[in-house]
């Protein structure tokens, strides 16, 4: 009998993430149970990692110690900036992924460590008893005080090609089964979930000469916080913009009744911000011209990923979709696109730490969340292995506001409602998107960090950078510059009076962060390109800050209110509606309880005004 402290069920990027941030407490004891013949960390879909309100979860988990940064850096061959063109604050940050080796880098970095014991096995059951999970696999059994499942679109999983239907999670995989032969008390959605994943194209058959190139960014930071800003460890390559065209929707309209989400062989519901091109053609008749990115999927050359076309069209046609593509005309296909339905978990089951309410101990983080990328797995996963770790160590949960992190946005969004369409993180979710930022994400996640109370390498390099912030802050704040400084002139800087440099990097003609760092080599200072990014842009949005902050002040007080929810179910103000409601989602705050969906305005005025 083999027995562990925490137990991670599936080798993806929730998975990878759970059991790298749980084996930091050095003290603990955990395994990684993976099914044979996928690698772990794998990338079925779009290789690559990062992207609006995703890249900002990314460097939120680099600040809290996780490993997706590190792997990203590493297997990184196109670096680019998405949003350029707008506020720094939805500035994102997006790596395309070499996905052969960002697996083999994952297995490499989690077989360093010595309290992880990764296992590659196939789960057939798993119990509970006196307060210990049995872990059944098809040739052992394990023991563990707490369970983290993070099984992604193998709970139960079908993958459609056409008329075409076999079990699974992805091509060539098997399915991990449904959770109901797992445990009965569990509740997954009566509605399944779907994903789908576009035809992978042969390199050599593909004519990128055609094609508008998008070269890699030299000038976008690493995400790895103790990597060079810009240095690269991969040969960096570029993806191309090709565009469907009239030909190419009218193959596609003219064969809807052959696609499994129009002619009733799927009822599953797909992620409405990442459609497939069936979807695009359904939804928008008058439109014709859709962005397809080509992408390489690694420096070996063999395929490329085309980013728009995702489908589950018979291979006939979708030969026919994309030889209408300029660019692809002699296009070879590789492996045919394919739509996977999957059972996802009730979520409003969990509490904000990823724990089961009914099962205590038991975790779940990932696609088997209803949500939809890589990041948001990976985030759910550190959250789900701290606290895992956290519970046995009898310390407090880790749990992120969402005020302050998109992980604490997606976390609550998912626990406070019944999710109807698998979930996508993006900007527009957080109310306090000026402050959440990817240059300040280690700021932001200083505190959390600590919480941990783990005092290795990633806690000092945040302390650091955290008391260089103050020091800066400070000589921004405290430094006046006259009219004819001899910086000014130098620069080419022309100033009505004396002001201070804070006020300087606001001004609307200047570059905030090119100017910061010009004053520091002004100054013969030595300061990192992160740190400057971070003063520079904090600086610049201080003032919407603070007027936001000012403004919420008395709301933000009523948000973090803690509640009773017991209590609630006992108050004649509240109605038998809403009761329920409080009773399935159990609200931890005034903030969460706002956010439930059927939650009426009555109810909210009298829990304001009570005293529970």
């Amino acid at each position: 009998m083999n027995e562990f402290d925490i137990i991670i069920v599936g080798g993806g990027h929730a998975g990878v993430e759970a059991a790298h941030i749980a084996s930091q407490f050095t003290n603990l004891n955990i395994a990684l149970i993976s099914i044979p013949g996928i690698g772990l960390a794998s990338a079925p879909c779009n290789p690559s990692i990062g992207g609006v309100g995703k890249g900002q979860v990314v460097r939120e988990i680099d600040a809290l110690g996780g490993i997706m940064p590190k792997l990203a850096d590493m297997a990184g061959i196109q670096f680019r900036t998405l949003n350029e063109s707008k506020g720094y604050a939805v500035q994102s940050t997006r790596v395309q992924i070499d996905k052969n080796l960002y697996s083999k880098f994952a297995e490499s970095e989690l077989s360093k460590i010595k309290n992880l014991t990764i296992i590659l096995d196939k789960i057939i059951d798993i119990d509970k008893e006196n307060n210990i999970f049995n872990v059944t696999s098809l040739d052992n059994k394990y023991k563990a005080k707490k369970l983290i499942l993070t099984v992604g679109t193998f709970l139960n999983g079908k993958m459609h090609l056409g008329s075409e239907q076999t079990l699974g999670g992805r091509v060539d995989c098997e399915s991990s089964g449904s959770l109901e032969g797992i445990f009965k008390n569990i509740k997954t959605l009566t509605q399944r979930f779907k994903t789908g994943t576009p035809p992978r194209l042969k390199y050599s058959s593909v004519d990128t000469s055609v094609m508008e190139e998008q070269p890699s960014d030299s000038s976008v930071r690493n995400f790895y916080k103790f990597n060079n800003p810009f240095e690269r460890n991969l040969e960096q390559v570029s993806c191309y913009l090709a565009r469907t065209n009239e030909a190419t929707m009218k193959s596609i309209r003219d064969n809807l009744d052959k696609s499994p989400m129009y002619n009733g062989q799927i009822n599953a519901v797909g992620a409405r911000y990442c459609p497939s091109i069936e979807d695009k053609a359904a939804r928008y008749p008058d439109k014709n011209n859709h962005h397809v990115f080509v992408e390489p999927e690694t420096l070996e050359k063999t395929t490329f990923y085309p980013s728009g076309i995702s489908s589950s069209l018979p291979r006939d046609v979708q030969d026919e979709i994309v030889h209408s593509i300029q660019g692809l005309e002699k296009a070879e296909i590789e492996v045919y696109g394919y739509a996977v339905e999957y059972d996802v978990l009730d979520t409003t089951e969990l509490n904000m730490t990823l724990e089961h309410k009914k099962v205590p101990g038991l975790y779940f983080a990932g696609q088997v969340n209803g949500t939809s990328g890589y990041e948001e797995a990976a985030g759910q996963g550190l959250i789900a292995g701290s606290n895992a770790a956290l519970a046995i160590m009898d310390k407090d949960p880790l749990i992120i506001s969402r005020k302050e992190a998109y992980i604490g946005v997606m976390i609550e969004d998912l626990v406070s409602n019944t999710r109807d369409e698998p979930y996508r993180l993006f900007t527009a979710r957080s109310e306090n998107r000026l402050y959440i930022r990817e240059d300040n994400s280690i700021l932001r996640m200083y505190n959390y960090r600590k919480l941990l109370g783990l005092n290795n390498l990633h806690d000092h390099y945040n302390e650091m950078f955290n008391n260089l912030f103050i020091k800066f802050s400070s000589i921004i704040s405290n430094t006046y510059i006259s009219p004819n400084d001899a910086f000014l002139v130098n620069n080419e800087i022309k100033i009505p009076r004396r002001i201070s440099l804070s006020e300087l990097l606001k001004q609307a003609n200047l570059d905030p962060i090119n100017t910061l760092k010009l004053y520091f080599d002004y100054l013969r200072l030595d300061v990192g390109e992160d740190l400057i990014n971070c003063l520079a842009i904090s600086n610049k949005y201080a003032g919407y800050i603070n007027k936001s902050n000012e403004s919420s002040k008395k709301w933000n007080k009523l948000e973090n209110k803690k509640l009773k929810w017991g209590e609630l179910l006992k108050s004649e103000n509240i109605s038998f509606e809403c009761k329920r409601r409080i009773e399935k989602i159990q609200p931890q705050t005034f903030g969460q309880l706002s956010r439930i969906e059927g939650i009426r305005p009555a109810t909210l005025a009298a829990v304001a005004g009570s005293t529970l």
